[in-house]
């Protein structure tokens, strides 16, 4: 009860309970286009990228959200140039791109701040959110929820088919870009929650979950931000209680979350594979 009456009369508490689920909802999201199109790695590399770019907004003195969209998208460009243009397989041009940006990222932070700033953009610090950054969060996940809900059936059909996708005609490239781009809004939107380091845990972590235990996309969306949510807010309360860094502890609630599904999942499976074969 004490956490709930702090909820009240701490602004900062309830400022970082709504984000963090504003960010659980929008990762839950995009996070199963990203794993159904095998994007993964991709959202690993855009996460890492964004340091420069959140670097190069403290220096001009700019919104982190422009510098980060930026590098993000910038990273996504040249790891297509980089595989489709060379011999270089597209995991090791992933590699190569967000090991490069992100040592840029930490080079540029050490050099104009101190490490603590550094510690705040590669773990998250929620708990210390901005007004203004919460409003962007808000406006972020806003548009792209809208834009997956308007065009959700191009989305469905190329992540599911993307063979009939370009026999039926939609341009599967500018579809692969515009996915892109959701992944960076989001990345960037989730940076100051979770941090550079744990932001593509967020993504991926519950839209797996979901996909253990769901076979329709919409149903995996709705399951998977449930998850998000849940993991949001238990991390939140967790981190306020035993103070703990809460990007961490948000991760950990939703690995647990992904073992405990893992487990039902294998024993109901076994389950009804006893009940068919004693048929």
């Amino acid at each position: 009860m004490s956490f709930v009456q702090h909820l009240f009369e701490y602004q900062f508490l309830s400022r970082a309970m709504l984000t963090a689920i504003l960010v659980g909802i929008v990762c839950g999201v995009v996070g199963c286009i990203i794993i159904l199109r095998g994007l993964s790695l991709m959202g690993d590399a855009m996460s890492h990228a964004v340091l420069p770019g959140v670097a190069l907004s403290f220096l001009f003195n700019i919104p982190m959200f422009f510098g980060a969209l930026i590098t993000g998208m910038l990273s996504s460009v040249l790891i297509g140039y980089i595989s489709d243009r060379s011999k270089t397989k597209k995991d090791a041009a992933i590699g190569i791109t967000f090991t490069a940006f992100l040592a840029s990222g930490i080079i540029l932070i050490s050099v104009i701040h101190s490490a603590t700033d550094l510690y705040h953009i590669l773990f998250g610090n929620i708990l210390a959110i901005t007004q203004s950054a919460f409003y962007t969060t808000l406006f972020v996940s806003i548009i792209v929820v809208s834009l997956i809900v308007i065009l959700y059936r191009p989305l469905k059909v190329s992540t599911l088919d993307p063979v009939f996708s370009r026999m039926s005609g939609l341009n599967t490239t500018m579809l692969h870009y515009f996915v892109m781009l959701l992944l960076a809004l989001v990345i960037v939107a989730s940076v100051q929650t979770v941090g550079v380091i744990l932001v593509v845990a967020l993504l991926v972590t519950p839209a797996s979950t979901a996909y253990l235990i769901t076979n329709k996309l919409s149903t995996m969306m709705m399951t998977s931000c449930l998850f998000s949510v849940i993991s949001a807010t238990v991390g939140i309360y967790l981190s306020f209680i035993f103070n703990l860094p809460s990007g961490a502890v948000i991760v950990l609630i939703a690995t647990l979350l992904y073992v405990a599904t893992f487990i039902i999942a294998k024993f109901i499976q076994s389950n009804h594979k006893g009940a068919y074969q004693t048929t």
